[in-house]
């Protein structure tokens, strides 16, 4: 028997376990909701909010306020500070930085212990549990695992207390026994410096027997594209001839599915999308034919969502939060969690859309605000007009109108963002503008700037100016010129910016 047929017997049990998701979701849940709040009774935000007296998801819901990270920043840079008892029991010594929010560069997550093993590594595990499942005759367990992390830095100076990438999170609390089965070494995987990084993955890895990668499509592109470089090998299974599955996540993987398929043209190869973030695991690809997603219901994650539609408004003018047994399909909910990592309530920020309720399977729609996120720079509104304003005030310019969305990546891997910009005053050297915009961007937003890189992932952006006029014609031919119809500012897709530049 292979080892993967060995190890394959661990998962049998929560693949037998998993089936629950189909008809008990809603017992599930309110076991999830019943276990945080007696874990947190007695923090500081437990006993505020009278944690200790609520018995049901309809008191919880009275008691708790809806959250964003502008709410809780206070508690968690007092976490940060070393204070125990604040969110969640105990003292939390990580903080995974994410993308900033309106008024900040970037967001600090805390990461319990209890988050790390009941909800990221919980997902880790039941990617594979259900890989095996979909893939009887797998060799994963093989061969090695190459699994892409970032990097961390201490966090206060406070002992023992770091901040960093969630993936640079995971590797180091990683049990020492998964060491032997993944690549590159730990020192490697925690690297700062991504070039130099980059080039060691590949070298480590290009001669081991890889079975599987993990990580964000465009970092792996990257760094599969160094492996191609040192090899100089057309196909990656030339490389690599088991390489059976991508499991990949952090942005949308359809931009980059032809730029794969391309370099890896094996029929054996498999792609599992995976819905983990910063704030938690919530969502795998269980079934290969279908794009939607598995909502994973009995982790530490207590899930809400609040409906995007005008048409359904409450009296106080906001749409009304249900639990997972009040969702419908086809609709657009921005999603709401508590976790075990002390967020009560919060508001990610994330849109989905449930195609299916029993079980419960979504699809990620977007974003709660317009944002670009192709390559994992999570750019929002506010970055982008922050970072036009600057640009104007330093060249004197004025813009009327913009739009802007990504170029994805060509075959050499490079891409970048594109920004339409109807100018009012147009600066006289637009080239100057650019680069300060882009500076300017790096500045405001540390997950744009870590893309930016010494341009490794995202190139400097691209402005093309648009002729007087260009976004009323646009919206005159969509019948929307006038009221409140505007043209989207950001977008993840081409479609607005492509139907503007063809009437430029």
């Amino acid at each position: 028997m292979s080892l993967t047929g060995i190890a394959g017997k661990i998962f049998l049990p929560r693949q037998r376990e998993l089936e629950r998701h189909r008809n008990e979701a809603e017992a599930m849940q309110r076991e999830v909701l019943s276990r945080l709040i007696n874990r947190a009774k007695d923090t500081e935000y437990g006993r505020e909010h009278g944690f200790g007296s609520i018995m049901d998801y309809e008191q919880f819901a009275k008691k708790v306020p809806v959250n964003t990270y502008e709410e809780l920043k206070g508690s968690i840079d007092r976490m940060r500070h070393g204070e125990r008892d604040v969110l969640w029991p105990g003292r939390t010594k990580w903080y995974a930085k994410s993308s900033g929010t309106t008024n900040d560069k970037s967001k600090f997550i805390p990461v319990t212990k209890e988050g790390l093993q009941h909800i990221h590594y919980a997902g880790a595990f039941d990617s594979v549990a259900l890989y095996l499942r979909n893939n009887p005759q797998s060799r994963i367990f093989d061969g090695r695992a190459l699994i892409l992390g970032g990097s961390h830095a201490p966090n206060y100076n406070l002992p023992g207390s770091l901040v960093g990438d969630l993936s640079a999170i995971l590797i180091e609390n990683m049990n020492p026994l998964a060491n032997l089965v993944r690549v590159p070494k730990k020192q490697t995987a925690l690297l700062s410096d991504f070039e130099v990084k980059r080039d060691r993955i590949a070298r480590e890895a290009m001669t081991k027997n890889v079975t599987n990668i993990s990580g964000v499509p465009s970092w792996m592109l990257s760094v599969l594209d160094r492996v191609m470089e040192l090899s100089g090998k057309q196909h990656l299974e030339e490389v690599w001839p088991n390489l059976e599955v991508f499991f990949h996540g952090g942005v949308a993987f359809t931009p980059y599915r032809q730029q794969y398929e391309r370099l890896i043209t094996s029929p054996r190869m498999h792609y599992m999308e995976t819905y983990n973030a910063s704030e938690g695991f919530f969502g795998l690809q269980d079934d290969p034919n279908d794009k939607a997603m598995l909502l994973m219901l009995d982790y530490d994650v207590f899930y809400e969502f609040q409906e995007i539609a005008p048409s359904h408004l409450s009296q106080n003018g906001e749409a009304p939060v249900v639990p997972i047994w009040g969702v419908e399909p086809g609709k657009n909910y921005a999603m709401l969690i508590s976790t075990s990592c002390g967020l009560w309530r919060y508001m990610i920020g994330d849109t989905v859309r449930f195609t299916s309720t029993n079980p419960y399977k979504f699809t990620i729609s977007g974003r709660t605000k317009h944002f670009i996120n192709a390559f994992g720079e999570e750019l929002i509104i506010d970055n982008a007009e922050q970072g036009l304003q600057y640009a104007c005030q330093q060249t004197g310019a004025e813009v009327l109108e913009y739009t802007a969305a990504p170029v994805f990546m060509d075959d050499h891997a490079k891409c970048r963002h594109q920004w339409l910009i109807e100018f009012n005053i147009p600066p006289k050297d637009v080239q100057l503008f650019a680069e300060i915009l882009d500076k300017r961007l790096q500045t405001l937003n540390s997950d744009y700037e870590a893309k930016r890189y010494k341009n490794i992932t995202l190139q400097p952006l691209e402005i093309v100016t648009a002729r007087r006029g260009l976004f009323n014609d646009w919206l005159k031919q969509h019948g929307k010129l006038g009221g409140q119809h505007k043209v989207p500012r950001l977008s993840n897709s081409r479609e607005h910016i492509e139907e503007l530049l063809k009437i430029n």
